[in-house]
């Protein structure tokens, strides 16, 4: 996702809790760089579960250029568990990362998009498991979670749409729910770009079919 939109000439802030990136973020970076009209990759160190990190380190990042134009909120862990054999921490913890981390985040970049009155889009990552149980995964917690982010992009979306009389709002919130697929993500492209200009609050299922059944 971050290098479809660098490709497309953005300049992309990708976070991560891992001190280094993936050998494979050099690489693209340097094919980017070959790419007349392409923008950049840069990486920050950041735990999604630390309020005031994700904060400091979003601000930081719109104070450059006064502004901030997208977000894609894709964190997320996964733990394959038959309910009765949860530990409440394991839950807290999915929970904490995969609805809360992505809440945070969704509202550090609206701070900033208030601030610098950027009317931007945001796309936060589902999943189908949002919508169905998954034949043959058990995985409760997990699909609890990601349907609480489909409904936190419509809560969101109908927040932050309107623009206010001090220039505030105009940001448009949308969920992708990918299926059980390695795949380049360009949905998540077409979610904050321009093409999507009449979506809001609605969540955009890849799945290959899946749900179909």
């Amino acid at each position: 996702m971050a290098e479809s939109l660098a490709e497309a000439g953005g300049e992309v802030y990708c976070f991560d809790h891992n001190e280094q990136p993936d050998g494979e973020f050099a690489v693209v970076n340097e094919q980017l760089q070959r790419e007349p009209g392409a923008g950049a990759l840069h990486y920050r160190r950041v735990d999604v579960n630390n309020v005031d990190e994700v904060d400091a380190a979003v601000a930081s990042i719109a104070d450059k250029k006064r502004r901030l134009d997208r977000l894609i909120a894709a964190a997320g862990i996964l733990q394959v568990c038959p309910s009765i054999e949860y530990h409440v921490q394991d839950a807290w913890r999915l929970l904490d990362t995969n609805f809360i981390g992505v809440l945070e985040t969704a509202n550090a970049c609206a701070r900033q998009m208030f601030k610098y009155h950027s009317r931007g889009s945001m796309c936060l990552v589902a999943s189908m498991s949002g919508l169905i149980a998954n034949k043959g995964m058990l995985s409760p917690v997990y699909n609890a979670s990601k349907a609480a982010v489909i409904q936190l992009a419509r809560n969101l979306s109908m927040e932050w749409s309107k623009v206010q009389s001090n220039g505030e709002g105009g940001i448009r919130v949308n969920a992708l729910s990918p299926g059980h697929a390695i795949t380049p993500m360009g949905a998540a492209l077409f979610l904050l770009s321009n093409a999507s200009s009449f979506m809001t609050g609605n969540n955009l299922v890849v799945d290959g079919g899946h749900t179909a059944w």
